[in-house]
Formats: C-alpha cells, structure tokens, sequence
C-alpha cells in the first residue's frame, strides 16, 4: 500500500487489516453526564457494544450492506431488483456509514462546547450526493470493485439518482459549496433551508419556448435524507397581539391566527479526509392538526383536508410568483417559516448547555445570512428573546447584533428586497412592531450622529414612507448584523460607494469582502476525475484537493510537452462525453473538432444573452458571405447556451425563443455544415454542469460591468482549464488578476464609463449608435430570416429605441474583436492548451476553502474542532457509561 493510500485509510476508512484479515475500527467514546443525560437504569452494556464499532468497509462488507438494503429496506427479492433499486440500496449503505459518523460529529462538538455557525439559505443546490459521498468518505473504489461482482457498474448508478430541486442559480450553488468545505474544514457548522417537494420548476423547450413543469424530484423518495419526526418547530401566522403586565412590566402575546408545524429532514454533509459530518436540515411545513374528522362526518370532504393542504403549499415551490398578493404572501410564509424553524432550533440547542446563560449566546452561536431572505431571522430571534426568555430590550437586542452576519449578493437597487408593510402587519403582527421597535433604536443613533438631517434618517431606516410603507429588508440585515460582506473585491467596492453608502460611512469597521469559491472536491474531482488523477500523478498525492495552492508547482510543468498532451487528452475525452449527453438530450450532433463555447447561467437581460446570440448571427451571416477559400480558415465553433428564465420574466423568455430560432436556421443549413452550431441546453442544473464544465473551451461571462455581484460558474470553468471571454465585472477581475491579462479575453464599457456611455446612448441617434455589425443583425431578424415572429421583432426594440440599458450596443464591436482574438489563438492548440493550464492551476484562491478560511477567521471568530478518528481498540465500558480519562488510568492501575 502506498503512502497516500496508508494515511487515508487511517482518517477515514472503518476496517483495517490485521493478521490479514479485516478487522473494525472503534468509535469514540463519550460522558454521557456532558449532554445532560443519566445514566440509564438499565444494563445498556450491550447496546454499547454493538454500536461501539464502525460498519466495515471491505469488499464483503460492503457487498452484504447493499443486499441487505434490498431486501430489508426496499422489500425486493433477488429475483426482481432494477439498476435504479441497486442504486437505492447503494445510497442506504452509503448513508449508513455516513450516519455514523454524523453522529459522532455532533456528540463530539457538543462535548467540546463549541461554537457553531448556522448558515441560512432559501437555496442549496447541493447536487447529486451519492458519488460526492464516496469521493469525500474515501470509498468510491471499494464500491465500484464490490458492485462489479454483483453485476453493476458504479458510474451507471450515478446516473440513476436526481438532482434535488433545493433552488435556482449561484445562490444555492455556493450555499452548497460552502458546506462542502465547512466539513472538509472541521468547523461546528449546520446548514438550514427548505425541503421543497418540486423546487423552481424544470424547464422544457416546446416549439423554441421555456415551458415550467413540476420538478418532481421526490417522486421515488430521498434515500439521503432521514426524516426528524422528534424535531418539529410551531409556526403562527396571522392572529393578535395582546399586551399584558408582568411584575411591572408589559409584555407582548402573540395568540390566534394559523398554526402549522416545520418538521426537520436532515441530509449529512461529509468532510474530505476527515471524520467529520455535519447537516443540511431542510424545514418541510405540515398541518398542526393533520385532519379534521368533524368536516369529514359532515360529508364536507374538501374542508377536511383544507388545513393540510394549505400547509403544505407552503414548502411546495421555490420562488412562488409574487405578482400577485396571494403569491408574495405564500413567499413571506415560506421565508417566516424557514427562519421560525430554524431560530427555535438553535435556540433550543443553546439552552441544552449545562450552564444558561444568555450573555454567552454570541460566543456559541454565528448566524449567516445568505442574502436578505433569511432577513426575518433577527426579528425571531428577538421575539423569542424578549418574549419567550423574557430578556429585557436593550440586553436581546445587544445579543442579537451580536450574532447575525449578512452576505450581500446584489448590486442592483430594484432587486433589494421589500416587503409591504400592510402585509406583514397581516401575516407577522408581533414583528412588525419588532421591527418598528429596532428601526426606532438605530434612528436614535443615526440622529445623535447626523442632528437633523432628515434625508439621512430616511435613506437609513428601515421603513421606506414613500406610498405604500415598506419594510427594507436589505437595511433590516445591515442594522441587525455584526459583519455585512460583499462577494467580490469590485462588488464590495460598489456597495461602499454606491447602493449601502450611507451605511458604510456611518460604520465602515462593519463592511468586509469575501471573495466567492467552489468546492474543488464536486467541481474537480468529481466532474473532471481524468483531470484530478494527472494532478495526483504529477504532484505524487491527492493533497492539493484541500489545499489548492500546491497547484502552483505545476507551473514549470506547462512548458513540458507531454503533460500538454496529458492536459489535451484529459479535455478530449471530456469533450467526447459532452458531444454524447448532447446528442441525447438536444439531438444535436456537434464536430468534436469545433470550439466549444458555452454560456450557462440564469437567463437575464444583464448577463447579455442577447448579446451572445446576436453575435452568433452576425458570425452566421459572415460564413455565408465568405468564400469556399475563406470558409477554410475559419475556426469550427459549437456555441452552447443553458439556463432558466424566470416564469414572469417575459423579455428572458423570449432570449430563450430567440436562440432557440437561430439554432433551427444554423443547424440546418448545410451550406455552412459543422463550421457553427448552437444548442439550448434545456433544465440546466448541477449534475449537468458536471458534464458541460470539464468539456469547455470558452466560457462566457459578459455581463454589463457593475451588475454582478461575483458570479461562480466562472471560477468552476477555470478551475477545468477553459478560457474566460468576459467583462470586467464580479469576480472576472480577481481571475484576470489571478491567471494573467494574457490567459483571459476581457472586453468592453468598465465600470467607471458606465454612467457615461448609458447617457450617450440617449442622446445618440440609434442608427448612429449602433455599430453597423449589429444592425445588419437587427435588419435581418426584422425581415424575418429566424422565422416570422414579432416575439423576435420585440427582443430587439427591447434594447433598439435609446433603450439599451445594459450597453449591448455600447460593447458589441469590441466584443467582435476578442472573438477574433479567441479564433486567432485556437488556430494555435499548443497555445491554447498552456493558457488552459495557466488558468487551471491559478484557480487556486477560487477555492471555498479559502473564502470559509476568512469568514471564519474574520467574521464568525470560529475555530475548527476535529472529530477523533477511529480507534484500532476500544476503550474501557462500564454499563453503557464511557469511563473518563482519570477513570480509565484508575482501572489500569486495578487491573495492573
């Protein structure tokens, strides 16, 4: 056994061998007297002796756990058991072991009194977690040799699970990626959010159009996921509040209304190389009284299930549409909910300490907030404080701010979110008048520093006063936080000097920036495995896995001919696994020989789409223009878009239809043949990812500069050696700091123009504006060559009358001119693969390692606590009782 293989398995491995035979590796032990339990009366001696060991991992073993769950779990016979039960069977065995050491994890920080750090998210898009689990637990070998005897194929059954539906875009992904690290970091964490029985929505393509459908992503259950009918939260909506006097002081009652019940679904998170596991715990609503059987006797039988299913439309859907009143109420429930569930949890965890003292709640706890639609999370956790534990305003309120931190993801003033003042004052009585009470303690300090200055009170409170009262959830999160962060050096920057200036020049200290990453455990390893196993070969271990910067030794290797051609391969057959998914899944086949070119992200008018697609036409209608002489000199491209509009998005949808008409017209016209292609990738999500991103060549990332906050698709693309044509904006420039101006195609408006080029836009003529490139485009959609649809004529008016917000128009010739930059270096594939390289082993600071690394250092004040790693002996029991170190040294000397 190499020396790699010796150290893993002695961290994560549950069997070693001994005498050449597999023998267990024992759990740690622990007082039972620390969790505030008694000893059981009874003699649990063997019950402890049954649990005291890890499952085994060797071949044998794993192969009687898998049947073991097929016929005791799934109830199938030997005779009658599908690849989608195999796979089932395998992920109840995979979590079996993942359980354990869940398990230990949480009696192991319990025992240390740790400090957690609670992240609170609407989104986790965590992916698939079957091979995840594996590659994390060190056991995706073991697994796949054992499956083979038993007539499977690992990789066949990774394709049998599905995505879970948990959210829409980078927000979920990076909630996703921060867990991952979390764990693989050691550090007392847990993740809350919602378990969403059909997510957004999966996306279909009907006649060129996005068409939503349910995502019935639990239809054939969850293996991953166990179910906590013990740790269930009530939720009140509606009701009154009634004021009471208590020994001589007024107290608020919350009564009446609605109630329902959060019930826990917790789905363990594995650390990489480590024994530690923490939790995703989703909140899934149900009714407080299942069913009402007087309705039901009446012959009423709709009414008998009415409350049920009221509470279960709540954690229906991600994002229910909010243009109507009865849709933004179901969002503020589903918000309400996620941060009632989860403020009861931590709270109750809190006071599980032998010692209650509430003073010492902000050493204990860190609450993250991702983004502002955990906001309400402050005021509940006020609202307990004050009214449940009966603390005094100004102690839970000093305690609150305290303990929230809050990372901003926008830059965009329209998408701060806002809630109406009459509707909280409906659903969240007692909370409106929290939040009243909070923006009247900060306005006090807003006046004391700035005496009289009304427009500066205005700007900063809480409450918006123009028309209808809003409550500025933003402005809520920045007031009740300790830290506030931005997500990209450029972003933060904007948002000192922009939308929360106010803010920052009143408490600059509150103000930091961490940077975005991604997990290279999913996105590396288990995307690019080819890609990972030449990293291990070349740097002799797999250690650059949870410390990327070991990447930089490989720098000398990019003038070394063979691992060019190593790096060439590797994307070749990523390449060839693409054009395959492709085939199947849009029926298009694409030249292997082309550049591949992808943009994959939320459809929106700001990320430039459009741009994208109207370039396509104009490289369109150059080929057609081009003689057969000048047809063979121009480079093969296979552009490839992917990614969802919002339902009410109605200009995003039609960027979608646009695309997908000039896909028709290009892929059959055979004129131009395999010199261009484009495909719409319908229902993008994380497990297709995994599949886009290795086989990437170019990735775009050309938003308008100064309207994204970060972006981390672009950090997953460089981290599998792709070129970047991008803009200036979010992380593209940290990347074009990290991989050098050289390996990047940046264009376009930078930031500081912006302002002054929109105002140019209107005041110039739009003939005048627009470079003639564009508007032979536009004259060409307009005559109808991509099909007779005014949908297409409306698309282009949206940017066409001085009303090009976003500067396509601005930005389109020297976007023009880095895609001949891009063209002219692919002629050369020796260059391009070395600048490919460079932009691989230069990722490393994108790592999510790195950005935990600081949000625990400098926000959360939090330190890892590992788990102890199996022991070859188990120690000393005493009727169920783990016997304390001193005791233990008492027996030796008995015994000796």
């Amino acid at each position: 056994m190499d020396q790699k293989a010796t150290y893993r398995t002695s961290v994560r491995r549950s069997t070693v061998q001994v005498g050449g035979s597999p023998s267990n590796m024992y759990r740690p032990e622990y007082q039972v007297e620390q969790f505030g339990l008694q000893a059981s009366p009874r003699d649990t001696s063997k019950i402890w002796e049954l649990m005291d060991s890890y499952q085994g991992s060797d071949k044998l073993a794993l192969q009687q756990s898998i049947v073991h769950h097929v016929e005791y779990t799934l109830a199938r016979t030997r005779f009658d058991f599908s690849k989608f039960h195999s796979y089932q069977a395998l992920s109840h065995s995979v979590r079996d072991r993942l359980i354990e050491a869940f398990n230990d994890t949480n009696l192991h920080f319990h025992q240390m009194d740790a400090k957690r750090i609670y992240y609170l998210s609407l989104e986790f898009l965590i992916g698939r977690c079957l091979q995840n689990a594996l590659i994390n637990l060190d056991l995706e070998e073991d697994y796949r040799e054992a499956l083979l005897d038993l007539g499977y194929k690992l990789e066949e059954l990774y394709d049998e699970e599905v995505d879970p539906a948990l959210g829409n875009g980078g927000l979920g992904r990076l909630a996703a990626c921060f867990l991952d690290s979390l764990a693989t970091l050691n550090y007392p964490s847990f993740g809350y959010g919602i378990r969403y029985t059909y997510g957004i929505f999966k996306q279909l393509i009907k006649d060129g159009y996005q068409v939503e459908s349910p995502d019935f992503w639990l239809n054939n259950g969850n293996p991953w996921e166990i179910e906590r009918l013990d740790v269930q939260y009530q939720i009140r909506f509606y009701g009154f509040v009634k004021k009471v006097w208590d020994h001589g002081v007024e107290r608020s009652v919350w009564e009446g209304g609605e109630t329902i019940m959060a019930r826990a679904y917790d789905t363990p998170i594995p650390g990489y190389n480590t024994q530690n596991t923490i939790a995703l715990r989703l909140w899934k609503s149900h009714p407080a009284s299942e069913f009402d059987f007087s309705s039901f006797n009446t012959g009423d039988y709709f009414k008998a299930l009415e409350q049920r299913q009221k509470a279960e439309y709540i954690t229906s859907v991600l994002y229910p549409n909010d243009s109507t009143d009865a849709g933004k109420e179901l969002r503020l429930k589903q918000q309400y909910l996620l941060v009632s569930a989860s403020m009861q949890d931590i709270v109750r965890r809190f006071k599980r300490r032998k010692v209650l003292d509430w003073n010492a709640f902000p050493s204990k706890v860190a609450v993250q907030l991702n983004d502002t639609h955990p906001a309400l999370a402050i005021v509940e956790l006020l609202r307990i404080l004050i009214d449940i534990e009966q603390l005094d305003n100004m102690s839970a309120w000093q305690i609150v701010t305290k303990s929230f931190n809050y990372t901003n993801h926008t830059v965009l003033p329209e998408a701060l979110e806002k809630w109406g003042v009459p509707l909280i004052e409906k659903l969240l009585p007692r909370h409106l008048e929290i939040i009243y009470l909070i923006n009247f303690l900060f306005l006090e300090k807003v006046q004391q520093k700035y005496p009289n200055n009304w427009g500066k009170l205005n700007s900063l409170s809480i409450v918006e006063e123009e028309g209808t009262k809003k409550v500025r959830m933003a402005n809520l999160s920045i007031v009740g936080s300790k830290f506030v962060n931005g997500v990209a050096k450029i972003h933060t920057e904007l948002l000192k000097t922009t939308i929360f200036k106010e803010f920052f020049e009143m408490h600059p200290n509150k103000f930091q920036n961490k940077t975005n990453g991604v997990t290279p455990r999913r996105w590396v390893r288990c995307a690019n495995p080819a890609l990972a196993a030449l990293y291990d070969r070349v740097l002799g271990s797999d250690k650059w896995v949870q410390d990327m910067e070991l990447l930089k030794q490989l720098e000398s290797n990019v003038s070394d001919p063979q691992f060019v051609r190593d790096f060439q391969m590797i994307k070749m057959e990523n390449k060839e696994r693409f054009v395959h998914w492709i085939r199947k899944t849009c029926q298009v086949d694409l030249n292997i020989d082309s550049l591949f070119d992808i943009q994959v992200k939320r459809i929106h008018e700001y990320k430039r789409q459009l741009m994208n697609i109207l370039y396509v036409i104009y490289r369109y209608l150059m080929i057609k223009e081009s003689t057969p002489e000048e047809r063979k000199r121009i480079v093969p491209r296979s552009v490839c878009f992917g990614g969802k509009a919002a339902p009410g998005y109605i200009n995003a949808k039609r960027v979608i239809k646009l695309i997908n008409s000039v896909a028709d017209v290009i892929n059959n016209d055979h004129q131009i043949g395999d010199l261009l292609k484009v495909v719409f990738m319908p229902n993008y999500n994380v497990s297709n990812a995994q599949i886009i991103i290795p086989a990437a060549e170019l990735s775009q990332h050309i938003s308008t500069a100064g309207t994204e906050a970060s972006g981390t698709s672009n950090m997953k693309f460089i981290m599998n050696g792709c070129l970047i044509l991008g803009t200036l904006d979010g992380a593209n420039v940290e990347i074009d700091e990290a991989v050098g101006r050289e390996n990047i195609f940046i264009f376009g408006t930078q930031i500081e123009d912006v302002d002054n080029m929109k105002e140019k836009m209107r005041n110039t003529d739009p003939h005048e504006y627009f470079p003639q490139e564009l508007l032979k485009v536009f004259t060409e959609i307009d005559n109808g060559r991509f099909g007779h649809n005014e949908e297409l004529k409306w698309i282009v008016d949206s940017i066409r009358y001085k009303n090009d917000n976003y500067l396509v128009g601005q930005d389109f010739k020297d976007y023009i001119k880095s895609q001949q930059q891009v063209d002219d270096l692919y002629r050369q594939p020796n260059e391009w693969a070395k600048k490919s390289i460079y932009n691989a082993i230069r990722s490393y600071k994108f790592s999510s390692d790195r950005t935990i690394q600081e949000y625990a250092d400098e926000i959360w004040q939090l330190k890892p606590i590992k788990v102890p790693e199996p022991a070859a002996q188990k120690n000393e029991r005493v009727k169920g009782i783990a016997l304390s170190k001193s005791q233990q040294e008492m027996a030796e000397k008995i015994k000796n």
